[in-house]
């Protein structure tokens, strides 16, 4: 009987074939005294070496095929696995408490798991599939147990419950038509790997392997997030036509990487990527993208016990500002605390971490932390075009404390004659309802907006996304939120200043052509959305959109604002 599954739409593309169930068992580690706690420790050892091998088997392997970008995935596996302050912890596990390395391994590294896992953050809460992917494999050496490598005979559709990053690199792309997994997000390593090798995925749909068969006829629609199963000869023609628009459509897009972002009726908006890392950089210039509009810092600050310092700032700013070759660079600074926890930071456990001690309010108040990473972004602006960007501001206060900090310095390099950018543009994330609403003071403030719509969404509508039973009401649509955005593009060009979105809603299709009518002058999203994004752009008439939005903001309800984008046909 046909039926359908909706989850994450993870890499598009159309798959049309036959099932195959990846079925691994977790595996189980029981707690053992041991005898010799420094022998234990050595068998840990030689299972560190032996996994840092195979690692980097994986790393020139995934070299050759995908390139360096997402090779680099593996040299930060074998990082991990060579991290002292982790196998230090282990080891002081085996030795303090005498027991196995297994259990000692699995209770360290779930401590970091449970941590990533509970962040907000998507990008962040992916990397807990990392750890878990690094574990399983010493683990794996430790015990014996065969890692089952994934080697598909005929061509087919795998379903499982997840795929390892690890996994996802040695997929063949003759014989993975594509893959669905019943657990992970977009921002994931494997999603990400499966967007590079082109295999249409769709992720977190739930409980599919208990109603999949092997050899089950499949559709996976990665464009849509849809899994048709066993579905009827209607069906699977309609989708072998979609499948062929697609192909299509995809060869057209090539054409635009090199092109401006402009509408058919002439108006001009750009396109810029979001970034995690330095190495993020090469997938943001093959996709055409005209600046980075967001450079997460978090990176610097994670899976180490102190902080980063400034030389160590400055190289990974000034890496990222290179390789734009002029192109513009918005580096947000430090969006840490609250639910981000990172334990050297030693803060207490709050209530509410949303709504507690976090990102701007937290570097107002460590000062040296705040002014080490803003000498290193001035140090790096010397070398291309970098903008400034502060987190989570709610007050005019915040943006004036962090302008005076930021002048302090600015005033200091001049004495010390270091290079800097002296026309370096300061703005502030969006992403309050707060800073929405006083947008129009704010703007005589900043030379910026970008709207953080993960966030500000969420506190508008006074509801966690990660919450299953409130999570319907995150809706970007909402007149409330479309609103806000109006707000505070208004008020950004009244003063002549220009407004961006940085948030997942700058990338979605039904949100562009409000986003443009309202007057939006940057998008900034995923790397492998640029092109779709700007083929969608230059679709459109901004005289028409304008139109549109205005209506859109009349409407009473998120689902009224979509139907009123889809009988638009835009």
């Amino acid at each position: 009987m046909s039926r359908v599954f909706h989850g994450i739409a993870a890499s598009p593309g159309i798959a049309i074939g036959r099932a195959a169930r990846l079925e691994r068992q977790e595996l189980k580690v029981e707690k053992r005294e041991i005898l010799s706690p420094e022998d234990e420790i050595e068998r840990f050892k030689q299972a560190i070496t032996k996994a840092v091998t195979d690692l980097e088997e994986i790393y020139q392997k995934t070299l050759k095929e995908l390139g360096e970008e997402k090779a680099s995935i593996f040299q930060a596996h074998q990082m991990l696995l060579q991290d002292p302050v982790w196998t230090s912890e282990v080891e002081n596990r085996i030795r303090e408490e005498s027991i196995n390395g297994e259990y000692a391994i699995e209770q360290v590294t779930e401590q970091y798991i449970s941590l990533f896992s509970e962040m907000e953050d998507e990008y962040m809460r992916e990397r807990a599939a990392d750890l878990k992917d690094v574990k399983n494999r010493v683990l794996a050496y430790l015990t014996g147990t065969n890692r089952r490598q994934i080697h598909e005979q005929t061509p087919s559709i795998l379903v499982a419950h997840d795929l390892t990053p690890s996994d996802t690199a040695q997929l063949d792309r003759k014989l993975t038509l594509g893959f669905v997994t019943e657990i992970g997000g977009r921002t994931s390593h494997s999603a990400i790997m499966a967007r590079s090798l082109e295999i249409p995925a769709v992720v977190g749909i739930g409980e599919i392997l208990g109603e999949v068969r092997n050899g089950d006829l499949l559709i996976v629609d990665g464009l849509e997030g849809e899994i048709h199963l066993n579905p009827d000869p209607e069906t699977v023609a309609r989708f072998e036509e979609k499948r062929e628009r697609y192909l299509q459509e995809k060869e057209g897009l090539k054409k635009l990487v090199d092109q401006p972002t402009i509408t058919r009726d002439g108006h001009q908006v750009e396109i810029a990527a979001n970034i995690g890392t330095p190495k993020d950089v090469e997938g943001a210039l093959r996709n055409g993208a005209e600046g980075i509009g967001l450079f997460r810092t978090e990176f610097l600050y994670m899976d180490r016990d102190t902080f980063p310092t400034e030389e160590e700032q400055f190289a990974a700013y000034k890496e990222v500002v290179e390789k734009m070759k002029g192109k513009p660079v918005i580096i947000r600074t430090l969006d840490i605390g609250g639910d981000k926890e990172i334990p050297y930071l030693d803060m207490p456990k709050e209530m509410n971490p949303f709504l507690g001690y976090r990102a701007i309010r937290l570097c107002l108040d460590r000062t040296e932390l705040f002014k080490t990473q803003l000498r290193a972004i001035l140090r790096a602006s010397a070398y291309g075009r970098v903008k400034i960007m502060f987190p989570m501001v709610t007050t005019l206060s915040e943006v004036r404390e962090a302008k005076r900090i930021l002048h302090e310095i600015v005033e200091e390099f001049r004495e010390q004659k270091i290079p800097f950018s002296s026309d370096l543009e300061v703005g502030i994330m969006v992403e309050t309802p707060a800073s929405a609403v006083i947008a129009d003071i704010l703007a005589k403030e900043v030379d910026f907006f970008s709207i953080g719509t993960n966030d500000l969404i969420q506190y508008t509508m006074a509801a966690d996304r990660m919450n299953e039973r409130v999570s319907y009401l995150y809706q970007p649509y909402h007149p409330a939120i479309l609103r806000l955005v109006k707000m505070v593009i208004d008020a950004a060009h009244k003063e002549g200043k220009w407004a961006g979105m940085c948030g997942e809603m700058a990338g979605d299709p039904i949100a562009i052509p409000i986003l443009l009518g309202l007057g939006l002058d940057e998008f900034s999203m995923s790397s492998s959305s640029i092109l779709t994004a700007r083929q969608k752009v230059g679709s459109l008439s901004y005289s028409e959109m304008k139109t549109l939005a205005e209506q859109a903001l009349e409407q009473e309800t998120q689902e009224k604002v979509k139907d009123l984008v889809r009988a638009a046909g835009v």
